[in-house]
């Protein structure tokens, strides 16, 4: 596999928008942290003058344990699942499948580290469905998102549960599972040797610029994942936010915005399919829509001239440049992005 597209996969909606564009590039719910959590937060800032202490890393990681039924040697904070995937090295994988198209962080780490990659690119006409026998058999590791980015699909458990097998590592990519109602086909439950899920605050919560995260899975895995770590990897706010985040009021605003999210993305899905030439996929579950549209670039280029940012989809392999990504923003939003589509697909 040539290196040449590496820059491509370093590439992420927030470069796709820009300060004065109505941003549907970046999938974040909020602009910024709700009040109560930017309260936790302030309170938080006395304790800067300390190092993070072994009693707050155990206090946050109870509280993901509690929320997870695990137990707390279950889990480790993280600086955000983007440091989970640049860990991956070290676990030490000779042969990392990873499911496309999907999140490319994972696949720029392992590839850095020398890591050897193979791609599974799953089929659009199949709805972009996950078959665990198209994983090669010698794969040590296999990486996917649930659901996925960029195709909103959601992957059934029990499909994901067939990948298991002694000496392979399954790592779930569940940034976006907090957005499905339920966490449905979530396995941050559960406890099988092998299987690492790596979870995110920052989509639900509005923490882009904090770096707040958290891993599940057996003790020996985490162990082995964290030995290269430095001490003190992550700091008192984060540790502040991924308790705060656990609480019981916290997980009830989650569900009822992954409840809005639905009934939000089903009327833009609606509204996106009834423009001419706008492919959508249909299956999506989480908080964005995956689009092909002839003439992408140009469509999104159009786009932007209107004050519209999208997020271009050539950078996620097994995607070109007539894919396009929009995320599901509140209906009065929305309707903002569905103006400016008819307005160029219709008029060219």
């Amino acid at each position: 596999m040539s290196g040449d597209d590496r820059e491509l996969l370093r590439h992420h909606g927030d470069v796709d928008a820009a300060r004065g564009l109505a941003d549907f590039a970046v999938n974040v719910r909020l602009d910024r942290p709700p009040e109560w959590l930017r309260a936790r937060l302030a309170e938080a800032l006395d304790d800067l003058g300390s190092y993070p202490t072994a009693a707050a890393d155990e206090a946050a990681r109870r509280a993901v344990a509690t929320r997870h039924d695990r137990h707390p040697d279950e889990v480790v904070v993280l600086a955000g699942a983007a440091e989970g995937f640049a860990l991956l090295p070290a676990l030490r994988p000779k042969l990392a499948a990873l499911i496309h198209p999907s999140f490319t962080e994972p696949e720029l780490a392992l590839r850095n580290a020398g890591v050897e990659v193979e791609r599974v690119v799953l089929d659009p006409a199949d709805g972009y469905r996950l078959h665990a026998d198209q994983v090669p058999d010698e794969a040590d590791m296999v990486v996917l998102g649930n659901p996925t980015n960029p195709t909103s699909v959601l992957h059934p458990a029990d499909e994901i549960r067939k990948l298991l097998r002694p000496g392979r590592i399954v790592v779930v990519d569940e940034a976006f599972i907090d957005t499905v109602p339920g966490e449905r086909e979530s396995l941050a439950h559960l406890s099988e040797p092998g299987l690492l899920v790596l979870r995110s605050l920052t989509k639900m919560w509005g923490l882009p610029g904090l770096r707040a995260g958290y891993a599940l899975g057996a003790p020996e895995l985490l162990a082995e994942l964290g030995r290269n770590r430095p001490h003190w990897p992550v700091n008192s706010l984060v540790l502040t936010a991924v308790r705060a985040c656990c609480e019981p009021h916290a997980i009830d605003e989650s569900q009822r915005a992954a409840a809005e999210f639905t009934e939000h993305r089903a009327g833009l899905l609606a509204e996106l399919a009834d423009l001419p030439g706008v492919d959508v996929v249909r299956t999506a579950e989480a908080p964005f829509l995956l689009l092909r549209v002839p003439d992408g670039q140009e469509v999104r280029e159009a786009l932007r001239d209107r004050g519209v940012a999208v997020r271009r989809g050539d950078t996620f392999p097994g995607l070109d440049t007539d894919h396009l990504r929009v995320a599901v923003r509140a209906p009065e939003q929305n309707s903002l992005l569905v103006k400016a589509f008819r307005d160029v697909v219709e008029r060219g």
